[in-house]
């Protein structure tokens, strides 16, 4: 498990953390070592832009990011390429399941918007493991749909997810975390395994 340096309410799990979309025992492992409820809301993830305020746990609508004012009702999302994204607002906090599809849709902005119309403004961001431009090989149809546009480690074009993460959230500290899903060990990477394994990307208010 890995979390921002110094921070409360936010974890992002690895590979040696397991399956915490489908393993209960992966799961009570996890929030047992972190001190948090093992109920989670949690969405059906569609590749959107909706966003849901989650007032109790278990599963809220289908969404691709939800926020809480609940005290200690942890909120989840699920990735294995994609970013998971967290926003830390005084008495609240977000989630966002940000792959291209969400993230050209603006999800990320959209929960950051959703949170200040409700008077819970972010003062900051965690954006969690995903994969990197260097192996986030895309077509023209997919690149030409956003500003941060890279290139693969093998010259084709790519997409920077992390830096359009950033883009959607200006003037806000945003931490990011290291690596990339693809070529690095510790996390579950779909494109590269096709694995249904998934890393989970938690938020709670302590």
């Amino acid at each position: 498990m890995i979390s921002p340096p110094g921070w409360s309410g936010v974890a992002f799990s690895e590979r040696s953390d397991g399956d915490l979309r489908h393993d209960p025992k992966a799961r009570s492992s996890l929030t047992a070592s972190i001190g948090i409820d093992e109920d989670w809301a949690e969405v059906t993830q569609v590749h959107g832009d909706t966003v849901i305020e989650a007032t109790e746990s278990g599963a809220v609508g289908e969404a691709d990011a939800l926020w809480t004012r609940q005290r200690g009702l942890p909120l989840a999302v699920f990735t294995a390429d994609c970013l998971g994204v967290v926003l830390v607002a005084r008495g609240a906090v977000g989630v966002a399941h940000a792959g291209w599809r969400g993230m050209a849709a603006g999800v990320v902005g959209k929960l950051r918007a959703a949170m200040s119309e409700a008077g819970h403004v972010p003062i900051r961001a965690a954006v969690g493991p995903g994969i990197g431009p260097c192996c986030f090989e895309v077509g023209p149809e997919v690149a030409e749909l956003f500003a941060a546009v890279a290139t693969t480690s093998w010259g084709t074009d790519s997409v920077d997810l992390r830096a359009e993460a950033s883009r959607q959230l200006p003037n806000l500290e945003v931490w990011t975390a290291n690596g990339c899903t693809f070529h690095d060990p510790g996390w579950f990477s779909h494109r590269l395994e096709g694995t249904t394994k998934r890393l989970g990307t938690i938020g709670w208010v302590p």
